[in-house]
């Protein structure tokens, strides 16, 4: 009987210990969730969503095609789905194997738009991506703007950091940085001009955009090519859950957008279109004026359009295919007709430019760690413009003149991304691209006819086109290091292959994260980076004259080292506090020489340019408010921004056109119910450098000269004098209201609401003074008083 105790005994000891070596083996064995999360209504996937295991405090985001993998150990998980404005799930969990969890997650009703996002994988305060800010499509709607038309870089223009070019104009320079050395990306692809009407309006169009991501600091490795910052626009899949139609009807331009299932569940499909009909519109008075002019049939007018398209299919849970083309164009033009007896003048000018981007992508789940992304894309941007006059008698030509400029880029490029989870603590990217480009400096055509020349002159010249290669790499890890520290560190590198020269660039980055408190963290950042691509501008606002340019033999690639250190806090109601200092150091810039310009023949463009240097610094203040009836943000910038060339302002510093010291911005949205919501949006800048004569002289006078021929400017330096301070308030207000095909909305807003007279330029003029001097006479001139605007939109469900 005691034997049969102690075997009893002996086998309750040994199962206990193997049971316990096996739940040892199985808590101590890694397991991986992954899957995908999307809008429960719609079926789009939902970039930046946050998945976290409130037990571990490990956590990822959704990457930009909503797919994730959370590598945890084996056991009970609780893992939270949360994305700012919708509701958050749980789900617990025995972990035991490999496991796919799809998400749906569901918006709230109760609660107003979200202005701001935060990096929602992560709140900012957990996130060590310094210096970024996301915005939704929705959200940039809601922001007052000029004449009513939505604009997704006039949102951008109210960031800290973010300075606005010329009044009313959408280009964006960030952290000192040029038009130019920003990377700005529409699904993936390059766009090298993002300016409609001149620059007063961007290229994109609100109502096809998901999100829209801005990166001033602190680069992953993945991206690269540009100095200053990263805009990442994505564009929405489609509803492949039900059809819907959005349109707009404004001041400007009318907008329409048509998007549902092909096969629900499987195949969506999207299309936003717009256009300007200022040119239809005016016709009528144009065509009147003429013939009061005695130039019947002439005519002229301006027009802008953008094609938005996109279809995704899914093949399984593991593959999905997506297809996206932008097309837009920009167009002015001048006919004019003369007849007088027998006597016809014909006269065309023209003026236009435009983008076409492709992008073809292919998802590929190879396990539940290793997802990947292909990608082929085309982009090309073209800018032309031309002159064409005729002169007849008696039906015989007498003369004709013509004359056309073309310039652009086309790029041809195909790259591959990984996201792997090996193990909990590491999330590593890594990939590989290359770029064909195509440059066109600038071609011009001359042709001339005139009655009893010999033979009509044809003439074609300017730059050739210029050839490029172009190859990148990247790696990055994402390195959690205990429950308070975190660090992305990572590696690009490129080659720039053109004439027969070959540039090489490593460039090393780096980002770490200390939490102090659960509400409250530090970061830090490095970055190196590096710019293939030049924008050669002799203009102050956005023009399509601007020339993209490579580097070559004789022009060096830009380089830029940018250091920044930052704070974030959450209190309580939704409110987060940043604080953060950068400084940015930039070599090889390039500027014309003076008195050079893209019209300029007789030099080739290489010949024309300056090279220097620059640098930045600055701190960065944001207070925003995220969920609730009021949301929005206050942002303050105190900032330096100068530049240096050997042959320019006698070769010492001078202050950037766009330096500016101080920044305010304040946006704020309240929404009092579902059918009324206002908007405020208050600027304050110092104002803008420019170049003006400190003094002038009067030499002597001989005959023959105009009317101030003997007036001498002198001028201590560029950009040495300061216009007057900008300030601008913008005030908007939408009635919305439930109908039985979906909502209309009527909206109305006033931008420059005191109608403060901003200076738009200035001009200088001599003026005798009434003891017989000669002094300089200053003008400001501003273009935008208080303009007020209305729109009618609708949401047809």
């Amino acid at each position: 009987m005691t034997s049969l105790k102690t075997n009893s005994r002996q086998r309750l000891i040994l199962f206990t210990i193997l049971l316990g070596l096996q739940v040892s083996i199985l808590y101590g064995q890694k397991f991986s969730i992954s899957g995908t999360i999307e809008d429960k209504q719609s079926g789009e996937r939902l970039i930046g969503a946050n998945i976290y295991d409130s037990l571990t405090y490990r956590g990822v985001s959704s990457n930009n095609f909503g797919f994730y993998s959370l590598t945890l150990p084996g056991g009970l998980i609780r893992l939270i789905y949360s994305y700012v404005g919708y509701q958050p799930r749980v789900i617990n969990l025995d972990l035991k194997k490999d496991t796919v969890i799809n998400i749906s997650l569901e918006s709230f009703t109760n609660i107003s738009e979200v202005i701001i996002r935060a990096d929602a994988a992560k709140s900012a305060v957990r996130s060590n991506q310094i210096s970024m800010t996301e915005l939704s499509g929705a959200s940039i709607n809601k922001i007052p703007v000029l004449l009513g038309e939505v604009d997704v870089l006039k949102a951008l223009q109210l960031l800290p950091g973010v300075q606005s070019g010329t009044e009313g104009t959408s280009g964006i320079y960030v952290r000192g940085g040029g038009p130019d050395q920003n990377l700005i990306l529409l699904d993936g692809v390059p766009v090298y001009n993002v300016n409609h009407l001149f620059g007063f309006f961007s290229v994109f169009n609100s109502d096809a955009i998901q999100t829209v991501k801005l990166i001033k600091g602190g680069f992953p490795a993945r991206y690269g090519g540009r100095l200053s910052s990263v805009l990442d626009i994505r564009l929405k899949d489609g509803n492949n859950k039900k059809f819907e139609v959005d349109g707009s009807v404004g001041i400007i331009a009318s907008r329409l957008t048509v998007q549902g299932p092909i096969k629900e569940g499987k195949t969506s499909y999207i299309v936003s279109a717009r256009r300007t009909y200022a040119d239809i519109l005016a016709q009528p008075l144009i065509r009147y004026a003429a013939s009061k002019s005695g130039q019947a049939g002439s005519s002229g007018g301006y027009y802008f359009y953008d094609l938005t398209a996109k279809i995704n299919h899914r093949f399984s849970d593991r593959s999905r295919l997506y297809l996206s083309a932008y097309s837009g164009k920009d167009k002015a033009y001048i006919h004019i007709k003369e007849k007088q007896n027998d006597y016809r003048h014909r006269e065309n000018l023209g003026l236009s430019w435009g983008n076409l981007t492709t992008a073809l992508r292919w998802n590929y789940v190879f396990s539940p760690r290793l997802f990947s992304n292909t990608t082929l894309t085309y982009s090309k941007y073209n800018f032309i413009t031309s002159m064409d006059m005729t002169e007849t008698e008696e039906y015989t030509l007498q003369n004709r003149l013509a004359f056309s400029y073309d310039s652009g880029i086309r790029d041809l490029a195909a790259k591959i991304d990984f996201d792997y989870q090996p193990a909990p603590s590491h999330s590593v990217k890594f990939g590989y691209g290359h770029i064909a480009h195509q440059f066109k400096p600038g071609v011009s055509v001359y042709q001339m006819e005139e009655e009893g020349m010999a033979s009509p002159l044809d003439t074609t010249y300017g730059n050739k086109n210029i050839h490029a290669q172009e190859l990148d790499a990247y790696v990055e890890d994402d390195w959690q290091i205990g429950t308070r520290f975190k660090v992305n560190g990572g590696l690009h590198g490129s080659a720039f292959h053109v004439q027969d020269s070959t540039y090489w660039s490593f460039q090393p980055r780096l980002s770490a994260l200390f939490m102090i408190s659960e509400n409250w963290s530090v970061k830090a950042a490095y970055s190196h980076m590096s710019q293939n691509i030049h924008l050669v501008s002799n203009s102050t606002i956005g023009l399509p004259t601007d020339l993209w340019v490579p580097s070559t033999a004789l022009i060096k690639p830009q380089k830029s080292i940018q250091y920044a250190l930052g704070t974030v806090y959450d209190f309580p109601k939704g409110i987060e506090v940043s604080l953060e200092g950068y400084f940015k150091s930039m070599n090889n810039l390039i500027e014309y020489k003076e008195g050079s310009s893209f019209f300029s023949i007789n030099d080739d463009w290489e010949n024309k340019l300056e090279f220097g240097r620059g640098i930045s610094y600055g701190g960065e203040l944001l207070i925003r408010k995220k969920m609730g009836k009021t949301t929005g943000w206050i942002g303050y910038t105190l900032s330096r921004t100068e530049r240096k060339f050997e042959n320019i302002s006698f070769g010492e510093w001078f202050p950037y056109r766009y330096d500016r010291r101080h920044d305010i911005s304040i946006v704020l949205n309240h929404k009092f119910n579902d059918k009324i919501d206002i908007g405020l949006t208050w600027v304050y800048g110092t104002g803008n450098a420019v170049t003006l004569p400190v003094m002038m002289y009067t030499r002597e006078f001989w005959p023959g000269h105009s009317l101030y021929p003997n007036q001498i400017m002198v001028y201590e330096g560029r950009n040495s004098y300061r216009m007057p301070a900008y300030h601008r308030l913008d005030l908007g207000i939408n009635l919305h209201k439930e109908k039985k095909w979906g909502i209309r909305t009527w909206s109305f807003g006033a931008y420059n609401a005191y109608s403060r007279q901003n200076p738009f330029f200035m001009t200088q003029s001599p003026v005798h003074t009434q003891e017989g001097d000669v002094g300089i006479l200053f003008r400001q001139y501003s273009i935008f008083p208080i303009i007020p605007s209305v729109s009618y939109s609708f949401k047809i469900k």
